[in-house]
């Protein structure tokens, strides 16, 4: 089979197609989008790649990668029939050599072209040939069991991760002895604290009054979720950590201090009797979740148990090495716990770790400013910015400059997640995980799992993406069973062993 990878003087082949450009320094699912629905527009897919620049800055190569690993990268999807290497940017030349049916542009060059790209939409206009900006069709889920088998996307997979880490110079032995300084880490978690409990029900059929599923419970089983779980995740992977969280006077409270007591978690509980501890039970059948019932208050803290938790913050800062905010908008992590938690982090150098959950509730993850990471996922991060239509490496970048944070993980659910750090010039490079398993039994703990994984491995003075390199084999584990259930160290280990040992 002959190589996708051609000159622009051998482009002339190719008249009639769909053009696309850019640089594509890494492949991920933003990039994959946008392909796919340039791809729908015609029968032939040319991508037109942008050559090795120098950074006007630093003198030093512009793109995270040469333009032929990029240039391979591309040839390996399906989607692409051919990709032009370009000598810098002619776009203009491109287009005069191709004679495209239609030019697919990513959608941050409508509004801010620049000179090359403008040019060379004005020749085809002239022609009478359409331009499109589009940045791929978003979705939330994804569709790939219906056309391929679990075993055929678990090894592809297992594939793009071991990619992933060959591109990050990672081996199985990298990973696995970064893991043991995370011992030494100590960290405080602060945020909502949430009993989950699930309900393991039969399907007796319909009821005769009235078009309702009846079910009959069989069996209940109480998990620690929210800010406890991701504690608990830390504390089992082998870091100490203290939890700060509000619960309520009731029976589900002392669930919660005896989870952390058995598990040897800090406790730095607050009791406020305006609050009951929040409290979320689904009912399960065979594995589906039908639907949730919460018992919660999520108006603010008051002005005491504030400043009790302000105090419990104060008190536990010179020990530790990072302070993690899991917020799930229920009121506890007010502007004022904000404001302290960023005075600490100065007066102590303590890294910050922020996430927020808003699927169901008002929140921005943007309120968090200057952290070491953000973990919001992709529907979050719209949300927070108001942007639909933006194209995900624009979001992502958007989210980095609006918040000022160092690192950021953008969630993709069943596409992964994007690894975005700074180097050592404090440019921005990424790195795509891809999700690891392909039919998860429950998604509620991944998230809280990742970000577990990120703040021990960043507070262990752990490379980024081997942090998150780990992270995505934990996400994997997490989902695996029902029920938010913190991950041991070593269960961790076996599972990075198999995916790497089977590529």
């Amino acid at each position: 089979m002959s190589s996708p990878i051609i000159k622009l003087k051998d482009a002339i082949q190719f008249r009639g197609c769909v053009l696309t450009y850019g640089h594509f320094t890494t492949i991920h699912p933003g990039h994959i989008r946008y392909l796919r629905h340039a791809k729908a527009q015609g029968e032939k897919l040319v991508v037109a790649l942008i050559g090795d620049e120098l950074s006007p800055q630093t003198a030093q190569p512009k793109y995270q990668f040469s333009q032929r690993e990029r240039a391979e990268s591309l040839g390996l999807l399906s989607m692409v029939d051919a990709v032009v290497m370009l000598n810098r940017n002619e776009l203009t030349e491109a287009v005069k050599s191709i004679e495209p049916a239609m030019l697919v542009l990513g959608k941050e060059f409508e509004k801010d072209p620049g000179k090359e790209i403008k040019g060379a939409i004005e020749l085809l206009q002239k022609q009478g040939r359409p331009i499109k900006f589009h940045a791929g069709e978003i979705h939330y889920a994804n569709a790939d069991l219906l056309s391929r088998s679990e075993k055929d996307l678990k090894s592809q997979r297992r594939k793009q991760f071991a990619e992933a880490c060959r591109r990050q110079g990672l081996d199985l032995n990298k990973l696995i002895t970064s893991m043991d300084a995370w011992k030494q880490t100590r960290l405080i978690v602060i945020g909502d604290t949430i009993v989950d409990q699930y309900a393991a029900c039969e399907a007796v059929g319909m009821s005769a009054e009235a078009p309702v599923v009846v079910v009959r419970e069989l069996e209940r089983r109480n998990f620690i979720g929210g800010a406890a779980v991701v504690a608990s995740h830390i504390r089992a992977l082998g870091a100490k950590c203290d939890l700060i969280s509000v619960v309520g006077e009731d029976n589900t409270a002392k669930l919660v201090q005896k989870e952390l007591e058995d598990r040897k978690i800090g406790n730095g509980l607050i009791s406020d009797q305006s609050r009951p501890t929040t409290f979320k039970k689904r009912y399960v059948v065979e594995n589906q979740k039908l639907f949730r019932v919460s018992r919660l208050e999520d108006h603010s803290l008051g002005s005491k148990v504030e400043e009790q938790l302000i105090k419990k913050l104060e008190e536990l800062a010179p020990k530790s090495q990072g302070i993690v905010v899991s917020d799930f908008v229920y009121g506890v992590v007010t502007e004022k716990i904000l404001v302290t938690i960023q005075k600490l982090a100065r007066e102590y150098n303590l890294m910050l770790f922020g996430d927020l959950q808003c699927s169901s509730q008002v929140g921005a993850v943007t309120k968090f400013k200057q952290f070491s990471l953000l973990c919001p996922n992709e529907r979050e991060a719209r949300v927070a910015l108001q942007d639909k239509d933006i194209g995900l490496e624009n979001l992502s970048q958007k989210l980095l400059s609006t918040t000022e944070c160092n690192r950021l993980i953008m969630k993709l659910g069943p596409e992964g997640f994007i690894a975005y750090d700074r180097n050592e010039k404090g440019e921005i490079i990424s790195q795509p995980f891809p999700a690891l398993s392909v039919n998860p039994l429950d998604v509620a703990g991944a998230g809280d799992s990742l970000l577990a994984i990120m703040a021990t491995g960043l507070s262990s003075k752990q490379n980024m993406m081997a942090s998150a390199a780990i992270g995505c084999c934990m996400a994997s584990l997490a989902v695996e069973t029902m029920g938010n259930q913190p991950i041991p160290a070593e269960s961790l280990k076996n599972n990075i062993l198999e995916v790497l040992s089977n590529d």
